[in-house]
């Protein structure tokens, strides 16, 4: 007995799929995905590096800018990055980076305005901000042989370490940020190999018009 398919038969029809990304798009959503957090690992650890590691070795310190006193050379949020000078070489024009002597004796970043020496060895000096109007009201007594003048800034790098510092962001860094990198990692060993068809036409069908004997 024979059976003729003829040519005009309508083909089975797959089960329905929604749209899938070909082989050459997953492939570049992967490297766009790695890459970027390649990217965010490499900020991450040199910020790190930066900001922890070396102050201990390098001997800088970096420091917030929380007012715009120093404006608009510092500016409110900008990341100051100072270094051991000896205190013999300052001179009015350095900036300088010391713990005021009156109220809460918080940290100040302002210039020097006048500067003299007495026969004790002592430094003393006025400071005043670029954007005040005028000289800040103490005098400060440099002892110690060194003192912090700045040597670089770094537009906005203080803000960003001090939302880092915030405790939700903290929190987020801590628990997210791991399982986020844990399920992307178990996901790329589960996933399917790339290129495995989705369904496969049924044995004798595959020629459409042939004939079959029986």
């Amino acid at each position: 007995m024979s059976i003729s398919l003829g040519a005009s038969a309508a083909p089975l029809a797959s089960p329905a799929h929604g749209v899938r990304l070909g082989p050459g798009l997953r492939r570049a959503g992967q490297v766009l995905v790695r890459a970027a957090l390649g990217f965010v690992l490499v900020i991450a650890a040199a910020t790190f590096l930066f900001l922890a590691v070396g102050p201990r070795f390098l001997g800088y310190q970096t420091s917030t800018m929380l007012t715009g006193s120093m404006a608009p050379l510092i500016n409110p949020g900008d990341l100051v990055v100072s270094t051991k000078t000896e205190t013999s070489t300052l001179k009015v024009g350095d900036i300088i980076t010391y713990q005021i002597p009156v109220q809460d004796q918080r940290v100040e970043t302002h210039r020097i305005a006048s500067i003299t020496r007495n026969g004790a060895g002592a430094t003393i000096i006025t400071t005043k901000g670029d954007a005040n109007s005028g000289v800040d009201p103490w005098t400060a007594v440099i002892s110690d042989s060194t003192v912090y003048t700045t040597t670089a800034v770094v537009p906005h790098l203080g803000d960003v370490i001090r939302t880092l510092r915030s405790p939700l962001v903290r929190a987020i860094l801590v628990f997210a940020a791991p399982a986020i990198l844990v399920t992307l990692l178990l996901v790329s060993i589960w996933r399917r190999p790339t290129g495995t068809p989705d369904t496969e036409a049924p044995a004798g069908l595959a020629g459409g018009g042939d004939a079959v004997d029986r």
